[in-house]
């Protein structure tokens, strides 16, 4: 992984040579082409999901898109190329499994030294407005977390339809902070996907009733499937919502991550007043030098910089 978490795989910079999906079995060569243009998608924009890997795949035309492709050739090479040590587990990303533990430490030292490390001021304590980044999917989490931590935003996730208990704690929220809030939502282009940002933005109005708040659907948009030749797919007749919809259905995973990384964080930073964020930057460096000096407790020998 590099410094930014992406996976540097060998030689990202060897072009990838196009396998053609094969009806019939495929050669040695074809599947080694494919585990190439697996590595190099990686190597450019990981981490990413599974699904993501397989829109890539299926836009440098490695693959088919069809979803026998993304079960038996994406999900089975990428179950083989980590077992083997070919990609590194970490160059690939699921919110759906996480483990619930408290924190602890070994002694108080420790505990103050994390702290000193992790100590960070509110971004947003003096901003005019506040922001928030909600997600449909939570595979997706990890692949736009690394923007929304870096800026301090709280990440929603709210896996298909929200609950109503969901709904009502983030409108309390956004009623607490008393200042104009927006709210940037990243779904499906499809009959579910279009109607749950509807959903959302009525159900936080609900319990939000005195916030200001504005709302926006960022993507996936018809001129985003239309500029970024994003691959669709048949909208299925059988949702409900299917009525009124006009087009073909995209998935959110069909955004290069590169690019859905850059949508969140332009949402956010067009939000920022960066002579507000400067001060704080430099409130926050001088009070961590502060905390640096500071003697362990049980240890008034050394201080907080080890």
């Amino acid at each position: 992984m590099g410094e930014s978490g992406q996976y540097r795989g060998p030689n990202p910079a060897v072009a990838i040579h196009r396998s053609r999906p094969t009806k019939g079995r495929r050669t040695k060569a074809d599947v080694s082409a494919i585990r190439g243009a697996i590595r190099r998608v990686l190597a450019e924009d990981g981490p990413m999901t599974v699904r993501q890997v397989f829109y890539r795949l299926v836009g440098v035309g490695a693959i088919g898109k069809t979803e026998h492709e993304y079960r038996n050739t994406v999900i089975r090479l990428l179950t083989e190329m980590r077992r083997s040590g070919e990609i590194p587990f970490e160059c690939l990303t699921s919110g759906a499994r996480w483990m619930r533990k408290p924190q602890t430490y070994s002694s108080l030292p420790q505990a103050l030294r994390g702290w000193v490390k992790g100590y960070r001021r509110a971004v947003w304590d003096n901003q005019d407005g506040y922001v928030e980044i909600w997600l449909e999917k939570d595979a997706l989490a990890g692949v736009v977390y690394e923007v929304t931590s870096k800026w301090d935003v709280p990440l929603m996730v709210t896996q298909g339809y929200p609950s109503l208990t969901f709904l009502h704690g983030a409108g309390q929220a956004l009623e607490g902070y008393n200042k104009p809030a927006h709210v940037y939502y990243f779904s499906d282009y499809d009959p579910s996907g279009v109607d749950i940002s509807r959903v959302v933005e009525q159900g936080i109005r609900e319990f939000a009733p005195s916030a200001e708040i504005h709302f926006e659907r960022v993507a996936v948009t018809p001129i985003q499937i239309a500029e970024w030749n994003l691959p669709t797919r048949p909208t299925k007749k059988a949702d409900t919502r299917s009525a009124g919809f006009r087009g073909e259905s995209v998935e959110i995973d069909a955004l290069p991550p590169d690019r859905l990384r850059e949508l969140v964080e332009q949402c956010i930073t067009d939000r920022i007043d960066s002579y507000a964020l400067e001060a704080l930057r430099l409130a926050e460096t001088s009070e961590r030098e502060i905390l640096k000096i500071m003697p362990s407790l049980g240890d008034t020998k050394q201080g907080l910089n080890e």
